[in-house]
């Protein structure tokens, strides 16, 4: 994707990668400007997806882009309490305004949305798809240079909607070291590929637990096999985050955006294939 890129297809005369179907495509809010979007995805739950979303926008934050969330996970959205935010989000006559953290990420989630944070979202996925993409079309992003969507698992009808209409810079995907996660990735691999979108780069999470005696990284959930897979797609920049009990103290604690330095170098990484 160009460099000066606006995710105005209609207008541009680029025949880049990330050329999308003119009609599939969504304008963001008229007043937004959202420079580079990266989706953060896995083929399967409970890998830690969302965690490595936050840790990811953290990293970006705190590198010094102006950086925002939006929670694509509709029916288990957390990115709010693992940055500590409990107010809702606004509104203004011009639309929606996304809620800030402390060290100034936007973000905007089903959360933010509701009365009590425990309410279930029992909607069927055409419902659910529209309403991310309200997210992209109704709320007003400020100044954006980098945006996150942490997407549900899998590959059904919201990753399929924001694929085909939210104009997407690259994803990462998110794994853990077990035999079964490398038939999954492929699949995550495949979407991307079948959709045009590039793959920066895969993270694999609890993929050791470092012995608080001697420092010996221990892999107890299996042999880590994410460079093998990485190699076998492709995929340049890879990371491997620990079971560590800080990560889930900050996650429980609202204060992951401390804990920026698990993915910074890992971000650079991302951010040297952005700017190309």
């Amino acid at each position: 994707m160009a460099e000066n890129c606006t995710h105005d297809c209609s207008s541009c005369g680029e025949n880049c990668s990330s050329r999308q179907s003119e009609s599939l495509i969504k304008k963001p809010h008229e007043l937004s400007e959202i420079r580079k979007v990266i989706a953060v995805v896995s083929g399967k739950g409970g890998v830690g997806k969302s965690m490595t979303c936050s840790l990811l926008a953290a990293a970006a934050q705190n590198s010094g882009k102006v950086t925002a969330i939006m929670d694509a996970d509709l029916t288990g959205p957390s990115i709010p309490k693992m940055f500590g935010v409990n107010a809702r989000a606004m509104g203004s006559e011009n639309g929606i305004l996304p809620v800030v953290t402390k060290s100034g990420i936007q973000l905007m989630s089903m959360n933010l949305l509701l009365e009590n944070e425990d309410e279930p979202v029992i909607w069927r996925g055409s419902l659910i798809s529209g309403t991310v993409l309200q997210f992209w079309t109704d709320v007003i992003w400020t100044g954006v240079d980098i945006m996150f969507i942490d997407m549900p698992p899998g590959t059904g009808d919201v990753p399929l909607t924001v694929f085909q209409s939210i104009p997407l810079d690259g994803i990462i995907i998110v794994t853990t070291p077990q035999d079964l996660v490398g038939m999954i990735v492929s699949k995550a691999v495949n979407m991307a590929q079948m959709m045009n979108v590039p793959i920066l780069g895969i993270v694999e999470n609890m993929s050791y637990v470092t012995c608080p005696d001697c420092g010996k990284k221990i892999p107890v959930f299996g042999e880590s096999n994410v460079d093998a897979l990485a190699l076998e797609h492709g995929i340049s920049a890879v990371a491997k985050l620990p079971v560590d009990p800080v990560l889930t103290r900050a996650a429980d604690g609202g204060k992951i955006e401390e804990q920026a330095d698990y993915l910074s170098d890992f971000f650079a990484k991302i951010q040297s294939q952005l700017s190309k």
